[in-house]
């Protein structure tokens, strides 16, 4: 299970993004209520929101769990990225839902991502993503500024997937 390529494991769940890193942190509210806080958890934890991201998930088991592998491509046919990883932790409520997975060997970067729902006190459901990440293979070093900004397009795009699940629930 130690097949992780980079040494801060956990350090997106804490907050504390290492340096060296490309660092994400976005945060949207998806709606209001426990009903929309259950329902972005499922999507979230059961890999739906990933799925309807435009992911192909290939995970070893139907909720991420830790120590759950979990392979993420995306892309069409040959332009098609895999990226395979690890899941570290997952929470199941009663306010808070997420998981963070880390990138293992065979990634074309390192780091990892943590992604959550939560309800606040004033009933309001987030979701928030935080990553650090590198790219470790040459061609992805090569693009630069792209890596990072097509990770935060993918943490927005997350965020409008999830309030349109919770716009359902709500």
């Amino acid at each position: 299970m130690n097949d992780l390529n980079y040494p801060e494991v956990g350090a997106s769940a804490t907050g504390e993004l290492p340096d060296g890193y490309n660092h994400v942190r976005h945060r949207v509210r998806i709606g209001y209520g426990r009903a929309v806080l259950e329902v972005a958890g499922a999507a979230l934890l059961g890999w739906r929101m990933h799925r309807l991201a435009g992911v192909r998930i290939d995970a070893d088991a139907d909720e991420a769990a830790p120590g759950v592998a979990v392979h993420c491509a995306i892309g069409v046919g040959p332009l098609r990225a895999g990226a395979p990883n690890r899941a570290l932790r997952s929470e199941t409520g009663p306010d808070r839902y997420g998981f963070t997975y880390g990138t293992r060997d065979g990634h074309l970067a390192c780091g990892e991502e943590t992604f959550a729902v939560e309800m606040g006190p004033d009933k309001a459901v987030w979701f928030t993503v935080t990553a650090f990440s590198r790219p470790v293979v040459w061609w992805a070093r090569l693009a630069g500024p792209l890596l990072p900004l097509a990770q935060r397009a993918f943490a927005r795009r997350c965020g409008r997937v999830l309030a349109e699940i919770a716009a359902d629930a709500g």
